[in-house]
Parts: structure tokens; sequence; C-alpha cells
């Protein structure tokens, strides 16, 4: 992100994000867990099924601070090329996870590669919401983002699926039906459905086009700070009434990503940003957020690490026939044998490996912009 202006509140936003998003994907076990930590079984919002929307709120933030200038005076082939090159390192990254296994070559067969996945889709997201926002002002992006959700709805909601009512289940959604046709179960999550398939990666857009119109408040110099944040928690207010609202007719869905869940989901997004921003960037308070500026100032890069290191811990198998991961929980379970709680003090632990490692890069200076 590059801006004359350092916004310390996203930097902590972005770190509390990227650390609740390795932590709940690292419990000690997924067959014991704490309900707020994990996602929704179909329908409805945990607090676990804000942090991915978060981050592609922050991205687009981020594209909001970063291409300002360039909007109004140079939007030069550099621009697009960088564009690309980290929408494809992204994307890289993103495989590189999907594919990794500890037999040569080292990688899993391309005809069983689940293609889609969460840095894949940060990528694509990345790069059509940067490519709008060159091109755009604020109405016009206003206007894509209310397109997108109504359009997404009455796609989901009007199109027959065999003939019939589409139901917004597992097995009869468009989402699905248009994923399994591009992408085939061999390359899906699931045999029926994928969390970041082609089709919900639409919506997805969305929620990042949310974090460049609040972004466009954010560094407007003509705004006061107390006008800042009451546009923030207006639109939050605004977004959280429509997207509950709508719930009720076009339920909340995280795998569908649909337009109520984009719209509760942004909502709650703007609203902790206006706390956070009122706490940092206003009343100078940012001791309490350093931990989560030093966690993302390598967001992208730890968020790789933890994956690769998470699929090894689970891969080599010790003398007794268990795996690392394994072995080390059974050790952690049998000193606290509340399986829940064994399994979110894992992931605490987990957390603290990975704030150490963010630590000593922060220390060392050594930021790897992706």
């Amino acid at each position: 992100m590059s801006t004359k202006q350092r916004f310390l509140s996203v930097d902590i936003f972005r770190g509390i994000t990227i650390a609740a998003m390795i932590m709940v994907n690292n419990p000690g076990t997924w067959g014991a867990m704490y309900s707020p930590l994990e996602h929704s079984a179909w329908h409805g919002v945990t607090p676990t099924d804000l942090i991915f929307p978060f981050f592609l709120f922050i991205v687009g933030m981020s594209i909001s601070f970063a291409y300002s200038g360039k909007k109004k005076y140079s939007i030069t082939t550099e621009v697009y090329s960088k564009i690309i090159s980290r929408s494809i390192k992204l994307i890289g990254l993103g495989l590189i996870l999907a594919g990794f296994t500890l037999q040569f070559p080292f990688f899993k067969d391309l005809s069983t590669l689940r293609l889609p996945g969460v840095l894949q889709r940060i990528g694509i997201v990345f790069f059509f919401s940067a490519i709008m926002f060159l091109h755009l002002n604020w109405k016009a992006l206003l206007a894509v983002f209310v397109t997108i959700l109504i359009s997404y709805w009455a796609l989901l909601t009007q199109i027959p699926i065999d003939g019939a009512t589409p139901l917004l289940t597992k097995s009869s959604n468009l989402a699905s039906v248009v994923d399994l046709k591009i992408l085939t179960v061999d390359h899906m999550w699931k045999t029926n459905y994928d969390p970041e398939g082609i089709f919900s990666t639409i919506p997805s857009i969305a929620t990042t086009i949310s974090g460049m119109l609040v972004g466009l408040v954010v560094v407007a110099k003509e705004k006061s700070h107390f006008q800042k944040i009451t546009y923030f928690i207006s639109i939050g207010v605004i977004a959280l009434i429509i997207g509950y609202a709508w719930n009720m007719t076009f339920p909340a869905n995280k795998t569908l990503w649909t337009s109520s869940y984009v719209l509760i989901s942004g909502g709650w997004a703007t609203i902790i940003f206006a706390i956070i921003y009122y706490l940092s960037d206003v009343k100078g308070l940012s001791n309490w957020g350093k931990p989560a500026i030093i966690f993302g100032s390598n967001a992208i890069t730890v968020f790789f690490l933890s994956g690769i290191i998470t699929r090894l811990f689970g891969m080599i198998k010790l003398g007794n026939g268990a795996s690392i991961h394994g072995n080390l929980y059974s050790l952690l379970a049998s000193i606290i044998t509340i399986p829940e709680l064994s399994s979110m003090v894992y992931s605490l632990f987990v957390i603290t490996f990975y704030f150490l490692v963010a630590l000593y890069m922060y220390k060392k200076e050594i930021f790897i912009k992706v």
C-alpha cells in the first residue's frame, strides 16, 4: 500500500484479520470447537464467517490508498503490469498451497488439484477491483456494487435448476451447478460445492468494492475525523439493516457469498473499522494495536507460511504412526481434558508461533510484498 499518509487503523485491522484467519484454520481438532470459531454449516453468519470478507474489505481499502494518485495523474502500463503481476503471484501461491505434498515431485497430480482457494480468490478479486478503481468514480463503483448484489440475487433465486425453483441448498443452487460444469468435481473442495468457487467469486468483488468506497472516505482530506466516523457508522448501520432484512428471504451464506452476506459482513467491517480508526488515528491510542501491526506487516507471507507448515505437520508421521500435529495435540489434550478448550488453546499456541515469526521479520525489517 503506497500513500503519503499511513493510517494505523488499516494496519491494525489487517493484522487482527490475518491472525484470526490463521487461528480458525488451525484448531487442535476440527471435531471439537466452540461455535463462534466454526463456520456456519450452511446458512447463517458466525464470527468466523466474517473473517475472509473482512480481509477482502481491507484489500479494497488498500486499493483506494495505493491507486488514488495514479488514477488522477499516471495510469501507465507499469501500473497495469504490477496489478497483473500481483494477481498472478497470489493465484500461484494459492495453487502451491493446494498442491503441495511430500511425495515427489512434491505436487499433486493436476487432474485432482483443487483450483479455487482463498489466495486464488484474493488474486482474482484484486485484479478486477483494481482495474475498476482506476477507471470508475465512486458513483460508478457504487452502481457496480448494487448491480452485482441485485443481479446475483436474481440469478440464484430465479433461474430454475432441473426445472425446479432453486432451494439454495448444497445440492440445489446455481453457484454449484456452474462450478461443477466448469471445474468438474475433481477440482472442487467438496463433491457438490466449493466455498471459493468461480460463481461466488463475483459477489466477493462487491465486498472489495465496499472496502474501496470506505477507503475513499478515509483518504478524503476535505473531511474531518468526525465527518468520516459519521460516514462509517452510517454506512455500516444501513448495510446491516438492509443485509439482515434481506437475509429473511435471501439467506446470508458464506459459501454462496449471497448478497445479504455481502451487506452483513461489509456492515460489520465498516463499524469495527470505525472503532479502530477512532482509537488509533483520532485519539492516537496505537500501542494496543502494535501486535496487529506486526502481524499485518507480512500478512500474505505469514498466511502462506502457516498453510505450508500446517500441511507438513499433518503429513509427517512420527514413530507411533501419528502426525506431528496429532502428537502435539494429544499431549495438550492430555493436560486440558475439555476438548473444545484444548482445541482452542492449541490454535492460540499456533498464533503465538506465527506472531514470533512476524515479529522476527519486523525487527529485521524484512517485508515481503506479494
